[in-house]
C-alpha cells in the first residue's frame, strides 16, 4: 500500500527528468527557427540514434527487437508528432505551442481505451472539455498563433498520444532503448529524404544548437520511455505540465514572448482539465484496486 502512495516514485523521477530535457530540446529548437522544421528532426534523430546504438551496444541489447510492426508505427507516429510540434515551436511562442502540446495526455487517455483496455470515466471528458475549451481562448486571443499552426499542434498532440500507447504495449517485450532507437531511425530517414526538397546550411551556433537538440532529446525520450513502462499513464502525467513554468520564463526572458491575460487563462485552463482529470484518473484506480482487494 505504501508503494501506491509513494509521491516520488522511479516514473515519476523519470517523467521529470524527461520534462526537463525535452524543455532544453525545444529551447534549442526556438533558437534555430530560421532552419526549416524537417532538417531539425534530422539532425535531433542523427545524433540521437548514435547514443541509442551506443547505449544498446554497450547493454548489450537487440537492436532491431521483434515486435517490428509496433515499432516501425510507434516511429512513424513518433516522427509525425515531432514535426507538427517543431513547426508549432518555430511558429508561435513557445509556452503556447507547449501548451497545446500538452493536450496529449487526453488523446493517450482516449486511445489507450481501444489499444490498452484503459477506462475513460463520464467525469474525465467533462475535463477534456475543459482542457480544449482553453485551447480554443489561446488561439482567439493570442493573433500570433494562426488556425493552421492551431491544428498543427493538434495534430502533434494526437500523434503523440498514439506514439505513448505503442510505448506502453511494448512495455516488458523490449529493451527501452531499441524502442527509441526505432523512433529515432525512423525520423533521421524521413528527415534524410527532406533535405533534397529543403535545406538551409547551418552556420556559427546553429551546429552546436543542433547537435544539443539531439542530446536533451534523447535524454529526455529515454527518461519518458522508462516512466511510461514503469507505471500507468495517468500516475506520471501530472508531472510533464511543470514544463510551461519554464517555458513561460524562458520564453519571456530569453525571447522576449509575452502573453495577455486572456492567453494566460487560456494556458491555466488546458492545464487544469488535463491536471483534474490525471488525478481523478489516479483516485479511481487506486480505488478500483482496494475494491478489488476486498472482494
Amino acid at each position: 500500500m505504501a508503494e501506491n502512495t509513494q509521491i516520488l516514485t522511479p516514473g515519476v523521477r523519470s517523467m521529470f527528468l524527461s520534462t526537463i530535457s525535452f524543455f532544453m530540446a525545444n529551447a534549442f529548437v526556438k533558437q534555430v527557427a530560421h532552419i526549416p522544421a524537417m532538417e531539425t528532426v534530422f539532425f535531433r534523430c542523427i545524433v540521437a540514434t548514435a547514443f541509442c546504438v551506443w547505449g544498446l551496444k554497450r547493454a548489450k541489447a537487440n537492436l532491431l527487437g521483434t515486435n517490428h510492426l509496433m515499432l516501425v508505427l510507434r516511429g512513424v507516429f513518433g516522427t509525425t508528432a515531432l514535426y507538427f510540434f517543431f513547426v508549432t515551436l518555430q511558429q508561435m511562442p513557445i509556452a503556447s505551442a507547449q501548451t497545446i502540446q500538452y493536450l496529449s495526455p487526453i488523446f493517450t487517455a482516449t486511445i489507450a481505451i481501444f489499444v490498452l483496455k484503459e477506462s475513460v470515466r463520464p467525469t474525465q471528458w467533462f475535463f477534456y472539455a475543459i482542457a480544449f475549451s482553453g485551447v480554443l481562448l489561446i488561439e482567439q486571443f493570442d493573433s500570433r498563433i494562426e488556425l493552421k499552426y492551431l491544428i498543427f499542434g493538434i495534430i502533434s498532440a494526437f500523434c503523440s498520444g498514439v506514439a505513448y500507447n505503442l510505448v506502453r504495449s511494448l512495455r516488458g517485450k523490449e529493451h527501452p532503448l531499441t524502442v527509441v532507437l526505432h523512433f529515432q531511425l525512423i525520423g533521421a530517414i524521413v528527415g534524410a529524404i527532406s533535405l533534397f526538397f529543403v535545406w538551409e546550411m547551418p552556420t556559427g551556433w546553429d551546429w552546436l544548437f543542433l547537435f544539443l537538440i539531439g542530446v536533451f532529446s534523447q535524454l529526455g525520450q529515454v527518461f519518458l520511455t522508462d516512466a511510461l513502462q514503469r507505471e500507468r499513464i495517468a500516475g506520471v502525467a501530472i508531472v510533464n505540465y511543470t514544463g510551461l513554468v519554464y517555458a513561460l520564463a524562458i520564453g519571456w526572458i530569453v525571447f522576449g514572448e509575452t502573453h495577455g491575460l486572456m492567453v494566460l487563462a487560456g494556458m491555466v485552463l488546458v492545464v487544469f482539465g488535463v491536471l483534474l482529470s490525471v488525478v481523478y484518473g489516479r483516485r479511481q484506480s487506486r480505488l478500483d484496486e482496494i475494491e478489488a482487494t476486498a472482494g
